[in-house]
């Protein structure tokens, strides 16, 4: 999470005269003149409790100030589920996802999930592979990536931790947690560079970065910088090439956060998942493409013995024998009811009409910014329903920070930020299509998009000079 500062005594903590005007006198649950006359301090404890519904007031009104979610085209993360969903996840709240012994009916919910993607992947035999609820992708990414470390580690016990240190191979694009991943497990991270028009790794590229320190490579099913799936099978191919000449077996775990969710039902001729042996695991979001609130993530292995027993900790918990592999410990149930649920609600079917139907509205939306005759496209949301796109080479008036800070003003949040190594001269805005993000919602973008135009090509310069802010979109 991001790290937050303290309160400033001076700046944060208001006035007594300011904190009485914060109030609205009506807050008071019966005789507005009656209750409280002053809001509460805000970076310590009040000093003593409050009605219930005045408490609300006050978070309800300050979150009020939050940008609209649905409107907010930068993030992946779900952000409409049906109400039925949402009642089942307050009956869960409460419930200890650790505690397997005390609510087995939610661990068995976990346990169908684990099998149902098993399945979707298709794993050799769904019974033998195993997997996990996470916190999110992020949390997947790291369990995958210590049983790469760790199964390096066991086979090259004769030269680590004394001589050798372990790399992990992986486009330039990759989501921040791998970044994480190879800092805080003191990994190096070999990253290849974009080039040209590639914006995502290149297999052959990546099979040259390889060496016998190399714990495995990371494939992305969906970049988040332009949507595109990376060629899995392509990859595997090369590292098969590899081991033909110098005998080094690679493993490659297949960063699915979105694409695992989408390539199942809209591309189940493309071939990137267990199909291919040297596809060792799989990471995705559920609260991305998997249509659940944000809290849920899922990392599955291909046979038990991909994920080394010495990770998986036996907890005597309450009474039970529980295995567990997980950063953290205690979180509640609901998210993995709620995915559940979800399986259950769409089935495959349904899962195929809601990706569709994504996709269909980024192409669109796509074509359209495309016929607005300023703009080219880099992606056509045909791949993930997400699409990429910078200002023509004869716009001067105004660059893509401008089209962001403008369209903010209407409440759009669509990000704008500059291309990693080897490609920072190239800046975009990326359009993140999800469920509930309509085609009616997509034509009042454009409708925006076409007003600000003219003003836009009115300026004489671009406008937008601080982008490393902007650039913090690009998860």
């Amino acid at each position: 999470m991001p790290l937050h500062r303290g309160a400033h005594p001076q700046r944060d903590e208001h006035s007594e005269e300011r904190r009485r005007l914060a109030l609205n006198p009506f807050f008071g649950e019966a005789d507005p003149t009656a209750a409280m006359n002053t809001a509460p301090p805000r970076h310590r404890l009040p000093d003593g409790p409050m009605p219930p519904l005045t408490a609300y007031r006050l978070v309800h009104d300050e979150l009020m100030l939050d940008g609209n979610s649905r409107l907010n085209l930068a993030t992946f993360v779900t952000t409409w589920m049906e109400p039925q969903a949402g009642v089942l996840m307050g009956e869960c709240q409460d419930k200890n996802m650790i505690d397997k012994d005390e609510y087995p009916r939610t661990a068995e919910l976990e346990r169908r999930c684990v099998a149902m993607l098993a399945d979707l992947w298709n794993a050799p035999d769904p019974s033998t592979a195993v997997g996990c609820s996470t916190t999110g992708s992020s949390e997947a990414c790291m369990l995958a990536g210590l049983a790469l470390k760790r199964r390096w580690a066991r086979r090259n016990a004769d030269r680590y931790p004394a001589t050798a240190r372990p790399n992990l191979v992986m486009g330039v694009n990759v989501q921040v947690c791998w970044e994480k991943f190879c800092n805080f497990w003191e990994v190096e991270a070999r990253q290849v560079p974009m080039d040209g028009e590639r914006f995502h790794l290149d297999p052959q590229a990546a099979a040259e970065l390889c060496d016998e320190n190399t714990i495995g490579v990371v494939g992305i099913l969906g970049s988040t910088f332009d949507g595109s799936y990376e060629p899995i099978a392509d990859l595997c191919a090369a590292l098969d090439a590899l081991q033909e000449r110098t005998g080094l077996d690679i493993p490659v775990h297949v960063d699915g956060a979105s694409g695992a969710m989408v390539a199942p039902f809209l591309d189940p001729d493309l071939v990137w998942d267990f199909r291919l042996p040297r596809v060792s695991s799989i990471n995705t979001s559920g609260h991305k493409y998997g249509l659940v609130y944000p809290g849920v993530g899922w990392a599955l292995w291909r046979t038990a013995d991909e994920l080394p027993e010495e990770l998986v900790f036996r907890v005597n918990y309450l009474g039970g024998d529980m295995p567990t592999f997980a950063l953290n410990f205690s979180r509640p149930g609901a998210q993995v009811v709620a995915q559940y649920y979800t399986f259950l609600r769409l089935g495959h079917d349904g899962y195929r009409a809601v990706q569709q139907a994504s996709r269909d509205v980024a192409c669109g939306l796509a074509r359209e910014v495309e016929e607005l005759g300023d703009f080219r496209l880099l992606t056509r949301g045909d791949e993930l329903p997400v699409f990429a796109f910078t200002t023509n080479p004869d716009v001067h008036a105004y660059d893509v920070f401008d089209v962001s800070r403008r369209l903010r003003e209407h409440g759009w949040l669509v990000p704008a930020y500059t291309f990693p190594a080897n490609r920072q001269d190239l800046s975009v805005l990326r359009v993140v299509c999800r469920n509930g993000f309509s085609s009616d919602l997509a034509a009042l973008l454009i409708e925006d998009l076409k007003l600000l135009l003219p003003e836009l090509r009115a300026q004489k310069h671009p406008l937008s000079h601080d982008r490393g802010v902007a650039t913090a979109f690009h998860h």
